[in-house]
Order: structure tokens, then sequence, then C-alpha cells
């Protein structure tokens, strides 16, 4: 697995690795999460000039030619640490260790600060997997400015609908399998 800044050319794949990312959820009652829009091409171009944007791909094949991108992850900086905003693996390349990878590679790029994010605590392959890469969830009185205005932003598009958490995750975290 290759971890890398994709190209400007490949920003559009991440639009469709976001569409079919969504697609699980509907499985658990949450087609508004499924139905949701990626992100335009414009916030994508955003986060890849700022250099906050990172990409998973398979290894060269025989020919050398590298495939598109598998999964993607978009991070910003937020009361000094690094937030995930955005972690998305193509269905078809689950349980490969992807979404970790993407992630220890932002904690890297991020300047090694703890890392932060948020997400649903009832979905399998939220909450429950970042607890198994070294996350904890966060009570309401450790949740810095930044997070506490993310999670506001999140309510007033109703995404508080299903229980969501604030996660975070100590620097250099090495422990268990994900």
């Amino acid at each position: 697995m290759i971890i890398q800044v994709p190209t400007f050319d490949e920003l559009p794949a991440l639009r469709a690795i976001e569409r079919a990312a969504g697609e699980p959820f509907r499985a658990l009652g949450m087609a508004a999460i499924a139905d949701d829009e990626p992100p335009p091409l414009e916030l994508l171009t955003e986060f890849w000039r700022a250099g906050r944007t990172l990409a998973a791909y398979e290894e060269a094949g025989p020919d050398g030619r590298r495939p598109g991108p598998v999964g993607y992850l978009l991070w910003e900086p937020v009361d000094g640490c690094t937030h995930i905003e955005q972690v998305s693996v193509h269905p078809g390349q689950a349980h490969r260790g992807i979404g970790r990878a993407l992630i220890d590679r932002a904690e890297q790029d991020g300047g090694r600060v703890a890392l932060t994010l948020t997400t649903f605590t009832e979905v399998p392959w939220n909450a429950p997997y970042y607890a198994r890469i070294g996350f904890r969830p966060l009570p309401e009185a450790e949740l810095t400015p930044g997070l506490r205005a993310i999670r506001a932003h999140e309510a007033a598009l109703g995404l508080d609908r299903r229980p969501r958490v604030a996660m975070r995750r100590e620097p250099g975290w090495t422990g268990g399998e994900g």
C-alpha cells in the first residue's frame, strides 16, 4: 500500500470513493448519510492546496502503472491537534488496514501531535473501529473550542440524529490491531 498526496487530477476519484463508502450506511437505516453529497471539488482542492490530503493506492502493476486511489483522508489543524475531517476507504478495499495507514500517515504529516475526529458511536466501522486503533472518546469537559465548534456544526447539519462522539489519539500510539 502506498500513501501519498494525490495528484490534482485524482481529486474527482476521491468523490467516487466517498459515494461508495457511504453505501454501507444504508444497511444501518442511515440512508441520509449514504445519500449525502461527497465534499465538492472546491473543498477538496482547498485541502489539497494546503497539503492536507492523503490518498491510498495499491502498488504499481507489472506495467508500472499505479492504479487510482482506493481511500483518502482530509485533515486540518484544530486547537493544536491534527483533526481528521474525513477518512474514507472504498468498501471493496475494506479490512486491509488502509484507514489505519492513512490515519498513521496523517499523524506524521500533521506534526506528530494528538489526532482528533468526530464520528458515529454506533456504527461498527466508526467509533468502535477508532477505539481499536487508539482513539478514546472525549467527555464534554475535554472538548476544545475547535471541537465544540465542529460538533455544533455537525448538529446544525442534522448529524446528531444518531449518537456522535469526539475522539482523541495521543501522539505516537502504536498498540493494537485495526
